[in-house]
This record gives C-alpha cells, structure tokens and sequence, in this order.
C-alpha cells in the first residue's frame, strides 16, 4: 500500500465518527488483549490495529482506562449473556440427557462466535480486572445452574441433595469450563455439535449415578 492511500484510508477512518468507530475499537483492543494479554493493549497498538491516527482512538475513548473498563464491560456482557442462553428456561424431566446434550452444545456454538472472548479470560497469566469480572459471572451462572439441577436430582432420588449440590454444580461449571478450553484447543477436530454431544453425554451420565 502506498503512502498517499495509507493516509487516504486514515482520513477516511477519522471521518466515521466517535460512534461507529467505537465497536470497531473495542474489536481491535480485543483481539490484542486475546493475542498477548491486556498490559500490551495501548491506544498507539489500537491504532496501529486499526491503521489509524491515535486521535482517532481517543475521540473514541479518552484514556486506556476508559477504553479497558468498555472492553471489560462488553465482553462480560457478551459471554453472561451468552451462557446465560446456553441453559434451559426450565428442567425437561421428560428427557434429562438431550436436555443436557443440547446446553453444551449451546455453551460450545457460542464460544465458537466469540473465541477472543474466551480467550481472554483462559490467558494463563489472566488479568486481575478480567478474573474478578469472571468469578462474578461465574457465580451468578453458578446459582442458576442450582435451581435447574435440584429438581432433577430429586426425581433421580439422589439421596442428601443438600449435601450434594454445590459440588455437583461446580463440577459441572467445571466441564463447561474444560469443554470451552477443550475446543479453543482442537477446534480442527471438533466441531461445538459433537463436542457437545459428547460432553454432554459424559456428563449426564454421571449426573444420573449421583
């Protein structure tokens, strides 16, 4: 690309708007944050991102903070609202196990949509921000998952549920967990409808001996 086309599409860039740029921005802080973790996110690499002037960036945001905070607030946003659909409004006791197929491949479709999401809360050196916004998440999550099993378990006659329950819900997050990183990491092998079906076989299976 030559220079007179570079600054062409520059100013054509700064032209959109604080607005419509701001998604577009958040795209790009993402997929850095994702690629090398939130402390290499700054309004110079997002512009360069983006291949445009920095003042650009900042008529979108006015400092990294504010641009770190949007992106934070976004995605845990996207990925609630994601696994939040991903379960069922009410417990079909008429058929447990497609029930339970169906919600990992739901929890997986939609990890598949948005990978850098993911991506950003496995780093293996996760930022304390995106850690502290996921626990959160994942307890609100957590406590749905609750009042979904409990009925289940009861009809099951499991014995002591009161006992029982939390640790069945958090070894269930758990599989949603490792079913996630499971196909951020052999995404060629699986698609989310057979790893899910998978999973969720495994899974209901020992739900169902509980």
């Amino acid at each position: 690309m030559s220079v007179q086309n570079t600054v062409g599409t520059r100013s054509r860039a700064a032209h959109l708007g604080p607005e419509k740029r701001r998604p577009q921005v958040l795209d790009a802080a993402l997929a850095l944050a994702a690629e090398q973790g939130l402390r290499h996110v700054s309004m110079e690499a997002v512009a360069a991102r983006l291949q445009v002037t920095k003042p650009v960036v900042y008529s979108c945001f006015a400092s990294r903070e504010e641009l770190l905070t949007a992106l934070l607030e976004r995605e845990e946003q996207r990925l609630l609202a994601g696994v939040m659909s991903a379960l069922p409004p009410q417990l079909d006791l008429t058929n447990p196990r497609q029930m339970v197929i169906a919600g990992f491949q739901a929890l997986l479709t939609v990890a598949a949509e948005h990978m850098a999401s993911w991506q950003l809360v496995f780093a293996s050196a996760p930022d304390p921000g995106v850690a502290d916004r996921y626990g959160q998440a994942r307890r609100f999550v957590a406590r749905r998952v609750a009042e979904l099993m409990a009925p289940g378990l009861a009809v099951w006659g499991v014995e002591e549920i009161d006992r029982k329950l939390p640790v069945l819900v958090e070894l269930f997050m758990s599989i949603g967990d490792g079913s996630v990183r499971a196909l951020m990491q052999g995404a060629a092998q699986w698609t989310p409808a057979e790893l899910g079906e998978f999973v969720g076989e495994l899974t209901y299976s020992a739900l169902s001996k509980a």
